[in-house]
């Protein structure tokens, strides 16, 4: 895909966030917060059988932030909190597929973030073990 194709993807997940919106009854809820620029996120997860059956997420910020998050909703379902726990920054650079400096890198990576404070929650709140 090209730099120019990937903006593009970008603005439509911005303009079009994929399971944007939150749920009723969460396994686990994170909100945080970039303090440099206000971009906000709160991520819900629902576990079933050890794998993630929902995840969604709501918020309000730049594009890079609410694309960053809708895309990054979209792929985690099925898979296992454990391999979530793995991803990082470098992951979000290629879900992204474009470069961004150190100011922009921390609006793609407060979903991120967000998603690792879920995950806790889930595993410390809940008593559930994170599963590989």
């Amino acid at each position: 895909m090209t730099d120019l194709d990937q903006r593009e993807l970008i603005i439509d997940h911005y303009k079009h966030p994929r399971r944007k919106g939150l749920l009723a009854t969460p396994d686990a809820r994170h909100q945080d917060r970039n303090p440099f620029c206000g971009d906000e996120v709160t991520v819900d997860l629902v576990v079933r059988d050890g794998i993630v059956a929902d995840a969604r997420f709501d918020g309000r910020g730049c594009s890079i932030s609410q694309a960053a998050a809708s895309m990054l909703m979209e792929e985690i379902v099925g898979s296992t909190p454990a391999q979530l726990a793995a991803l990082d920054d470098d992951h979000m650079l290629a879900l992204l597929g474009i470069e961004l400096g150190p100011v922009r890198m921390k609006c793609a990576r407060l979903p991120l973030t967000v998603l690792q404070g879920a995950l806790d929650n889930l595993h410390h709140s809940n008593g559930k073990e994170l599963e590989s």
